[in-house]
């Protein structure tokens, strides 16, 4: 049963616990509006794919993975198919050490059945008990998250944001720094230069990475590689894998293992 993000977002934000965890399942294409909490939250979801936006930061999350948002950041997240999440708060206030930027994050086997068990702890809870330690456990897990390229940030100056906005309508445009210097009457070199300042990529490394997100959201709800290289622009399946391998480390069936 899906709660209303209104009771959701109290409920969390109110709870006194320093260390607690939440299980919300969502349907198909639910959107959850921007929010912030007053805790940090290492989103997962256990089912699923969640793109998590921020003012000019998206994140695109398989299963296995997650992001960890700070305290006070706003944020929303597109559902991709159905989403079993997972959610882990920590109070800032008690643990001052955690990461204070939005990043992607892997999470362990290990992690991942803490997190399953951990929601059916009610709290408070004895120091000394079994549930106490498994929240023990759950922060010494957060502590070493391995971070992930699944970052696609998004560009405040107008100009550049056309470029990006056009290419994740169209991931499969194969237009030119030439072709938008012409469109836009900027040089190239301008475009090359605003990218790197916006976004800390060049041109051709943003639309790889908004091509390779897109692919993780379709393969995740089961269309064909063959059909995704050819409408995100590449050449031929084996290319795609390729520069997916090269990119994650792995290829499009083993990173969804």
């Amino acid at each position: 049963m899906v709660k209303s993000q209104k009771e959701f977002l109290i409920e969390v934000d109110q709870q006194a616990w320093t260390v607690s965890s939440s299980a919300t399942d969502y349907p198909e294409n639910w959107f959850i509006e921007p929010h912030s909490h007053t805790k940090h939250q290492l989103i997962y979801a256990i089912e699923g794919v969640m793109v998590v936006y921020s003012a000019l930061d998206q994140w695109t999350v398989p299963p296995s993975r997650g992001v960890w948002m700070p305290a006070g950041q706003a944020h929303s997240v597109r559902c991709v198919g159905a989403v079993k999440m997972r959610s882990v708060f920590v109070h800032p206030k008690y643990f001052p050490g955690m990461p204070t930027e939005t990043r992607a994050v892997s999470i362990s086997p290990l992690l991942s059945e803490l997190i399953k068990a951990s929601v059916d702890i009610v709290h408070p809870v004895d120091p000394d008990s079994r549930e106490a330690r498994v929240m023990r456990l759950i922060l010494d897990e957060l502590a070493i998250l391995p971070v992930l390229p699944l970052h696609l940030p998004q560009p405040a100056d107008p100009r550049i944001n056309s470029i990006c906005s056009a290419l994740q309508r169209d991931p499969g445009d194969g237009s030119t720094l030439a072709d938008w210097s012409g469109r836009l009457s900027l040089d190239e070199k301008t475009i090359q230069r605003l990218f790197h300042k916006e976004t800390g990529m060049t041109f051709g490394q943003w639309r790889q990475q908004a091509r390779l997100l897109l692919a993780l959201e379709r393969i995740a709800v089961g269309e064909k590689i063959i059909d995704i290289a050819g409408e995100l622009g590449y050449d031929s399946p084996s290319a795609f894998t390729t520069m997916f391998k090269k990119q994650f480390g792995k290829t499009p069936s083993q990173f969804f293992k």
